[in-house]
């Protein structure tokens, strides 16, 4: 039962502080993080598009993110293969053909959750290469031709889209940490869980002084 309970408290303090952030996001939109990056893409992109000759620093910018998202998707790609590895025991013991019902551990309960995160964040950043790719192909579209008008307002909410897929992926990577820690030992997990909830408020904020002045009046008023 302690363990059951420990195992709980890993996975509430990191769904409450979720919640929490959805809720945030809803009232005020403009002190988070990933609202304000997402401003940030779109006006870049609509900045580049409005610049000629500035179609190659453009594609160089989105090759760096599209690596970037594929580091990301590499690494949850070899991590769930060795965690599908590792709890195959786990899930024979389980779910093989032993007579009566199932055993249904913590240990196996936190394996389907690290596991169910791994495959998020893959998921979330193969989503961001895609997008990356495409607003890649916008992008080295002259600057005032007939194509790049048509596709600008597509190019615009690619960047914003793979953005958001790209942040989600490194997102799950880092709550990975606290069920591997809870996995190890289960009074570790709630600890654990607590200090990533820590590191995650102070990269979630976004306030009026992470602008530059001009920009920064507009927040300021807003709040």
């Amino acid at each position: 039962m302690a363990t059951w309970l420990a195992a709980l408290a890993t996975t509430a303090v990191l769904v409450s502080y979720e919640v929490a952030l959805a809720f945030g996001h809803r009232q005020r939109p403009e002190r988070l993080a990933r609202t304000a990056h997402a401003a940030l893409r779109e006006e870049w992109f609509a900045a580049v598009s409005a610049q000629k000759g500035s179609e190659i620093l453009a594609v160089q910018t989105l090759r760096n993110s599209l690596m970037s998202a594929t580091m990301t998707a590499s690494t949850a790609a070899l991590a769930l293969m060795g965690t599908a590895t590792l709890a195959a025991p786990s899930l024979h013991s389980a779910f093989g053909d032993a007579p009566g019902l199932p055993t249904f551990t913590v240990r196996l309960a936190l394996e389907f959750v690290l596991m169910s995160l791994l495959f998020a964040s893959l998921l979330s950043s193969v989503m961001a290469v895609r997008y990356y790719n495409h607003a890649g192909f916008i992008s080295a579209m002259p600057v005032g031709s007939e194509a790049r008008n048509r596709w600008s307002a597509a190019g615009k909410t690619y960047v914003r889209r793979a953005g958001v897929l790209y942040s989600w992926g490194l997102r799950h990577l880092v709550l990975v940490a606290p069920i591997l820690a809870s996995i190890v030992h289960p009074a570790a997990g709630p600890v654990a869980a607590l200090g990533v909830v820590a590191g995650l408020v102070s990269f979630d904020r976004f306030g009026s002084s992470d602008l530059a002045q001009p920009s920064a009046i507009p927040l300021r008023h807003r709040s």
